[in-house]
């Protein structure tokens, strides 16, 4: 898939998925803009294989939280996951589907990716706006031997509620007490300086677009759209390049089996190979839907994880151990009951 379909990011699947004629029940869902690649990747082969059209409008986890609430769609998808008692209040059911990563990245005039290395104590003070200059002695001192332009920092950061704001900003409080206690961790904050982008593929397009603009984004966007990443120190010290390598030592750490409802953050993580920004990100289901219905969703799902994992490595997300697959679909027998109060799903029957 060519990068240019992340340009027209919201509604774009939708339109491709309907312009064939549907053979069999639609499913359609809202949410995140950061799984959106591989999600379209999987919609597009799970309709040649089962005639099923996946409709999904990438509008922001914020978005998908508020469609799958109001009860407008048949799943969503969240970068931040909901606590439990959160989950209860709406009567929703959530689990993961990928690991993704998320990036910062610049436009700066000479810079080539990679060349350029940001820790997150500089990350966190560039926009807290106390950073301006791409020359200052905080970035000259991570980059000695890189010739750094005398340019201001243009910030670029998510306008709509986002799962990638979340853990991108729980990164910055976990490095920053000053970026803790004045800013926070949410999918809407109260950006210090910057401008807004639309999407990952709207802060994409701002960076490409502005001269010594910084931003972040998933980094299936850095790959689709060409963009100038940067390293980044993690926590235990080490410079990284954003590979699946490091993307994978810090997915390491993820274990399901210690927490309700698969709530688990996985900012900061330890280890020389982790990278500091990588999240799971979630799919949601309502449970009061009638069983039918979510079975179809399901019927997806289980299709993405077992057999959608190829594109998902194509594009650098991690995917999930066979052992999680595994917890997520104990949990949908507990969690889906038909009419007659049965599991609508069981492995026997899949």
């Amino acid at each position: 898939m060519k990068h240019r379909i992340l340009c027209g990011v919201a509604g774009a699947l939708a339109v491709a998925m309907l312009a064939a004629p549907v053979q069999a029940k639609e499913l359609n869902g809202a949410g995140g803009t950061a799984i959106y690649p591989v999600l379209a990747k999987w919609a597009d082969a799970y309709k040649k294989e089962t005639g099923i059209a996946v409709n999904y409008q990438a509008i922001g986890s914020g978005g998908g939280i508020k469609q799958i609430t109001e009860k407008t769609v048949d799943f969503a998808n969240s970068d931040k996951p909901l606590k439990p008692d959160a989950l209860a209040k709406i009567d929703v059911a959530q689990f993961p589907a990928v690991i993704i990563s998320i990036t910062p990245v610049v436009n700066l005039p000479g810079i080539k990716p990679g060349e350029l290395t940001i820790s997150g104590p500089v990350l966190a003070d560039i926009y807290l706006g106390k950073i301006t200059m791409w020359d200052s002695p905080a970035i000259k001192k991570l980059n000695p031997h890189v010739k750094l332009p005398h340019m201001g920092i243009s910030v670029v950061h998510r306008s709509d509620g986002s799962g990638t704001t979340f853990n991108f900003t729980n990164y910055l409080a976990k490095v920053s007490p000053e970026w803790a206690d004045k800013v926070g961790s949410d999918v809407s904050v109260d950006w210090p300086v910057g401008i807004g982008g639309k999407g990952n593929a709207g802060v994409a397009s701002s960076v490409q677009q502005v001269k010594g603009a910084i931003g972040y984004v998933e980094y299936a966007y850095v790959m689709e759209n060409h963009l100038t990443y940067t390293r980044m120190v993690n926590k235990a010290g080490k410079t990284l390049e954003p590979t699946m390598g490091a993307f994978q030592a810090a997915a390491g750490n993820a274990d399901f089996t210690k927490v309700k409802d698969f709530y688990l953050i996985l900012t900061d993580q330890p280890g020389d190979k982790s990278w500091p920004i990588t999240a799971a990100t979630y799919m949601l289901m309502r449970k009061d839907y009638a069983g039918e219905r979510n079975e179809a969703v399901l019927k997806f799902l289980d299709w993405c994880l077992r057999h959608g994992q190829a594109q998902a490595r194509a594009l650098d997300y991690v995917p999930l151990p066979d052992s999680v697959v595994a917890q997520i679909e104990a949990s949908w027998s507990r969690d889906f009951k038909g009419a007659d109060g049965k599991p609508v799903w069981t492995a026997m029957n899949h």
